[in-house]
């Protein structure tokens, strides 16, 4: 890979960090060994300025430049997910129910290894505000951080992450201006009939018929009332009713998630849904209570700072290498609350044919560490040139 060349001679620390950030995985807010070992290697390489405690267990590293100027925030998360790890690798987890399935110890070691490189350096003229943030799985750590007030506490002016990405080509880049990531809701509905014998349903009101009738009708949302140009994903992941083979239950729950780009659209779904659940349920003669959380908003790029990104991505790995208009995804990353503090960008690389992130085989791709750290560096030196 065209990466910087002290960058490429320090690749086996890298690996060397990352698996051992594998084998010892944590969880949301509680990354306290993951944000002590982050902690060691930043002074390692001579980093004194460190503050640890944001959002419990999030650090906040700053490196000076040669002279007066901006801030760049460079970010990546620390956190693991609640699974088991099936990679069957010589460094899988040492955590029963614990693992590193989203490649969130591929992300801290490039940045690791860039904070390496601009410290020794400091090619650059301004400061660099290295963010390395728990609880992105679930907790919104990086809304946590913002709330706490990271941007204005470290005077950060812009911010940029990157995320691995399963099946993309190794060590491409892909971003686009304006959505790149889905916001993401969870709703409950919970149905009210009466119960009764499965022999006799005329006793009873069945809210597994009333369930499945809310279920039909929220599908139409989708395609009878976003217009088809807009992008909307409403799923049901789970019905449930404590019946029996020959019971009819009192209730049933219906429980899924919405995605969408436009706030727009969130609303008027939002509106529809709970049209939906009061209505439907009454042909039914029962009711329907709707519980609609919010979750992470949208991951937007700001127009200019992502074809920055494109730029000094194209500079790293090769134009050819590099889709600065790629089809955003329906997933969701809580990076999205720093963009909505400040401009900046987030961006995918390429990790190869791969099991995708949340599988209990994934494992990150050691091989694009190196240019994610490149990716960081040069960002930081052609923002910020001296």
């Amino acid at each position: 890979m065209p990466v910087l060349n002290s960058i490429a001679d320090m690749a086996e620390d890298m690996t060397t960090w990352r698996r051992h950030l594998h084998q010892n995985p944590e969880l949301g807010l509680e990354c306290h060994k993951t944000a002590a070992f982050v902690v060691d290697q930043l002074k390692n390489f001579g980093i004194t300025d460190i503050h640890t405690g944001i959002a419990t267990t999030g650090v906040v590293a700053v490196i000076e430049g040669r002279g007066p100027g901006r801030t760049i925030g460079l970010r990546a998360d620390m956190d693991a997910l609640p699974m088991e790890d099936l990679s069957g690798t010589d460094h899988a987890s040492k955590i029963p129910g614990i693992a590193h399935t989203c490649g969130h110890d591929g992300h801290t070691t490039m940045l690791l290894g860039a904070a390496k490189y601009l410290a020794e350096t400091r090619n650059f003229s301004g400061k660099v505000a290295l963010i390395f943030q728990p609880a992105e799985e679930g907790e919104g750590g990086g809304r946590i951080m913002v709330e706490e007030g990271m941007m204005e506490r470290f005077g950060i002016d812009e911010v940029y992450g990157i995320h691995n990405m399963p099946g993309g080509e190794v060590g491409h880049l892909h971003t686009t201006p304006g959505a790149l990531l889905a916001g993401v809701d969870t709703f409950y509905i919970d149905v009210q009939g009466v119960g009764g014998h499965g022999a006799m349903p005329y006793q009873a009101k069945d809210p597994v018929m009333s369930a499945v009738a809310i279920v039909q009708a929220l599908q139409t949302i989708v395609s009878r009332n976003v217009n088809a140009l807009d992008q909307l994903v409403i799923t049901v992941t789970q019905i449930h009713a404590d019946g029996g083979t020959n019971i009819i239950a009192d209730t049933a729950r219906i429980v899924g998630t919405l995605r969408y780009f436009d706030k727009e659209v969130q609303a008027l779904a939002r509106a529809r849904m709970a049209e939906i659940v009061e209505f439907q349920p009454k042909a039914f003669g029962q009711t329907a209570v709707l519980t609609y959380e919010e979750g992470y908003p949208p991951t937007i790029n700001h127009p200019d700072q992502a074809s920055f990104a494109a730029q000094v991505a194209r500079e790293v790995v090769g134009a050819g290498k590099v889709d600065d208009k790629c089809q955003p995804i329906m997933a969701a990353e809580d990076f999205a609350y720093m963009l909505e503090a400040r401009p900046g960008a987030y961006l995918f690389l390429g990790q190869g044919d791969t099991p995708v992130c949340h599988h209990p085989e994934y494992d990150f791709n050691d091989e694009i560490a190196p240019v994610g750290a490149s990716f960081f560096a040069t960002l930081v030196e052609r923002a910020l040139p001296l």
